[in-house]
């Protein structure tokens, strides 16, 4: 389901007003008037009495005017038969809602919007001005260019300490001893054009001063211009202190700019200008001419030299370590109030200084009254609550193109890669990983609001937005998850309970107004796509049936990719996982029908969806398991499958060993025996009542050693599993088979208080386990993050430390509700 197109299929079936269109363009009914007058054969005659020429020509006329009836008759059956799956959805766009324009829009047009870089600058629009950072780093002795977040690099640290998402930002970045901190801050004065300046402070220190490379430092900062239009140099060589005027040029967005170069340090700048179409590999172009200066004259600096009408300029500064610059970007250029002087001034030095200060204790406050950490946690945990939050912020980007969307095999639509284009489109999104995963997910997307709507419900919207925007006609949007239900739901309810200004709640509300007709075709796509062949049961579509490689055929539909499910997919199979996602997303729809005072038909009638969803009787017949009190999924299944490494022919029929799955007895439908995360969504969904033994005995599961208790957060897998920390191919190491994730924990915690405030029996048990949960979560994070610099993607269970992606400060920032104990309850 990531990114396939299952639903292709539907775009072979014509409607018969197509149909009827087409035979009628096709097949004209005769003109009686004109079979009455007799034209026809006055024509007839005129032509045989024409010479060879003309009637040569008037066959050529004809030939070309028949072509163009075909190509113009045919183009409607292409498109007819292009698939439904890059269909837009037929419904107004909720961008276009006049929230999201004016001064909304032009408050957040520029921005730190490119993540998958250690810095970088651009607007959202298509085509833009964009501007980055690069600096050569030492290692071992040898100089490296740094500029797209990689973990080669071996950074000790980088990421967003403070960042708000609108104007402000601060990074800090560790490289073998070389630090930068890098600060970003937005302006709107008298005289910007539109989005107003921008400016960019970069400061420089090193610990290793007895290292002779690392004395001296190089930066390469440059500015591009995506539609391609030229830029231009002030001067053959930059001087700053005669002239701070590093570039100039005119755009129709910003109009006139400027870019400068301020700093009371002693630098020396060299450029160069590059025209091409393409800026994605600018490091290799930049290292290219670097090398030849090397080569030639023996010095690592740029030629000072430019292509003509050049698109891209890059300026090397270069400085004796410790330095500071400052880069501002002023833009509205030759307007009679530009006021250059005065914006330029205040974009710099001790102005720019006060400024940052300013800004700083601005997020502190703000900081504190959003999640009021002072009295719940040590100043060390401060710090990464608030690292998690300004990675968030700092990590959203602005996408523009198209997504390339994988077709069944038994499409009829021609494409020679088994692909096909989505649209063009925009997307505005928090991004996971800025390294590894520098891109929209819409699974990790519903973790991210859960923290960012808290902060900033523009800023919630204007994502949750552009995402339903990418909808298809059938209800689909690209890296589909239904996990945005949460967010929405919490968003709902907090609405009802005023917890929103005047206008926050109206902008909310007009939101859920035009975007209720997508989120109700993304729940049918759901309701209809996704379901079972019992009533209230539904399992995850797509799995492969006919892999030979994986010990557990993988759902990555569900989000939980390796986590074992029944050994043999089929269409009989329940999963618990997306039942109880379904019941939170048809409580959803049910506040916003009733928010909304909408008049649902019976067959939209979400409260009843939800009502038979949260039936406690109907969950256990299909997935309680009564020795255990455990929920399991259901599905054709044996525990006895493994993986045995065989001799097989690859290429050339040559024979190599590799493992292959070898099933040791036939499957029979039953519940599927793995106890892990997806054994306590109902607890998560607290269907389960408060009063009844199952609670007791989900509590005992947690908190047993032997299952998914450590010191360090919940495994995602039970040690008892069969599949506990198994390889699922030769080359697919474990991923939700054991290792802690921060996002099911809190899921898990957010239950437990809740039975920790409900009368019950069991309500002090789970107030223990709560707080001893709680406490292991935050203590494990904190000190990893010390430790290494990092947030990380999911902790290792037996010593607790850090794994897999990193920086990750997805749903890992989650952390940061943990420390305030917001729940959304």
């Amino acid at each position: 389901m990531r990114g396939n197109g299952r639903r292709s299929a539907r775009s072979r079936i014509k409607s018969s007003t197509d149909v009827d269109e087409l035979d009628r363009r096709r097949h004209p009914k005769p003109d009686r008037n004109f079979r009455k007058s007799g034209i026809g054969d006055q024509s007839f005659i005129r032509i045989l009495n024409f010479n060879t020429k003309a009637l040569l020509g008037l066959v050529v006329f004809s030939f070309v005017i028949i072509l163009f009836l075909i190509l113009h008759l045919m183009k409607p059956v292409e498109d007819a038969q292009k698939p439904r799956v890059v269909t837009p959805f037929p419904a107004p766009k909720i961008m276009d809602l006049p929230q999201f324009q004016g001064e909304h829009k032009e408050s957040l047009y520029w921005g730190t919007y490119r993540p998958q870089v250690y810095l970088g600058i651009r607007a959202r629009t298509p085509q833009s001005l964009v501007a980055g950072l690069m600096w050569i780093g030492v290692k071992d002795g040898r100089y490296f260019m740094r500029h797209v977040c990689q973990d080669s690099d071996e950074l000790s640290t980088y990421g967003w300490t403070h960042h708000n998402g609108r104007d402000y930002g601060h990074q800090v970045l560790i490289d073998h001893g070389m630090t930068l901190a890098t600060s970003f801050l937005k302006s709107k004065e008298d005289g910007s054009g539109y989005g107003g300046d921008w400016t960019v402070r970069i400061d420089v220190k090193s610990e290793k001063w007895s290292e002779e490379m690392l004395r001296s430092a190089h930066l390469f900062f440059y500015l591009a211009d995506e539609e391609g239009n030229a830029l231009s140099l002030s001067g053959d060589v930059p001087d700053i202190r005669e002239n701070s005027l590093l570039a100039y040029g005119s755009r129709m967005d910003v109009g006139g700019w400027q870019l400068h170069l301020k700093s009371v340090d002693d630098l020396e700048v060299h450029y160069s200008g590059f025209k091409t179409p393409h800026i994605h590999n600018l490091s290799d172009i930049v290292q290219e001419s670097l090398g030849e200066q090397v080569r030639k004259f023996d010095r690592l600096q740029l030629p000072n030299e430019s292509d003509d009408s050049p698109n891209i300029l890059v300026f090397q500064i270069s400085a004796r370590i410790p330095f500071k610059i400052d880069i501002p970007f002023l833009s509205g250029i030759g307007l009679k109030s530009s006021r250059v002087v005065e914006r330029l001034k205040s974009l710099t030095g001790t102005s720019l200084t006060r400024e940052l200060i300013e800004k700083q204790k601005e997020f502190d406050n703000k900081f504190e009254k959003c999640f009021n950490l002072t009295s719940k946690v040590d100043s060390e945990s401060l710090v990464v609550g608030k690292a998690a939050l300004g990675n968030m912020l700092g990590g959203i980007g602005y996408f523009y193109g198209q997504s390339k969307i994988s077709l069944p095999k038994n499409n009829d639509f021609k494409s020679h890669n088994n692909f096909i284009s989505y649209w063009p489109a925009e997307l505005y999104t928090a991004v996971p990983s800025r390294s590894v995963f520098p891109r929209g997910f819409l699974w990790d997307e519903g973790f991210h609001q859960l923290l960012i709507w808290r902060w900033d419900i523009h800023i919630c919207l204007d994502i949750i937005g552009h995402w339903l925007d990418l909808m298809n006609i059938d209800g689909w949007i690209p890296r589909e998850q239904i996990l945005g239900a949460e967010a929405l739901s919490y968003l709902v309810s907090s609405l009802k309970r005023n917890k929103f200004s005047v206008v926050e709640s109206n902008d909310i509300s007009s939101f859920l107004e035009r975007g209720f007709v997508r989120l109700e075709a993304w729940f049918q796509w759901f309701n209809t796509t996704q379901s079972g062949n019992e009533m209230g049961s539904y399992f995850w579509h797509g799995r492969d049936n006919t892999t030979t490689r994986e010990l557990n055929p993988k759902t990555l539909s569900s989000g939980l990719d390796d986590y074992p499910r029944a050994s043999h997919p089929s269409g009989e199979e329940r999963h618990l996982d997306l039942r109880c996602w379904m019941l939170l997303a048809a409580e959803c729809m049910h506040s916003i029908t009733e928010l909304l005072q909408k008049k649902m038909g019976p067959e939209k009638e979400y409260g009843l969806n939800a009502k038979l969803l949260s039936d406690f009787e109907i969950l256990n017949q299909m997935h309680l398991d009564n020795a255990y009190g455990a929920y399991f999924d259901f599905g054709n299944h044996t525990e006895k499958v493994r993986l045995s490494r065989k001799e097989v022919r690859a290429g050339n029929n040559y024979p190599t060993q590799e493992l292959v799955r070898e099933t040791l007895e036939k499957p029979e439908l039953r519940l599927v025996p793995h106890i892990g995360y997806v054994s306590l969504f109902p607890f998560m969904e607290k269907i389960i009542p408060p009063e009844s033994w199952i609670l007791e005995k989900q509590l005992d599961l947690i908190s047993n050693r032997s299952t998914l208790w450590t010191d360090y957060g919940l495994r995602s897998l039970s040690k008892t599993s069969s599949i506990y920390m198994k390889r699922n191919t030769e080359h697919d190491p474990p991923y939700w088979r054991g290792p802690i994730w921060i996002n099911m924990n809190y899921r898990i915690l957010s239950a437990l208080h809740h039975y920790s405030q409900v009368d019950g029996p069991y309500r002090d048990k789970a107030r223990i386990i709560y707080n001893d949960l709680r406490r292991n979560l935050i203590r494990n994070v904190v000190r990893n993050y010390h430790q290494s610099g990092y947030l990380w993607e999911q902790y290792e269970q037996k010593k607790g430390k850090g794994k897999g992606a990193r920086p990750f400060t997805g749903w890992t920032s989650l952390v940061l509700l943990i420390m305030a104990e917001t729940y959304g309850e």
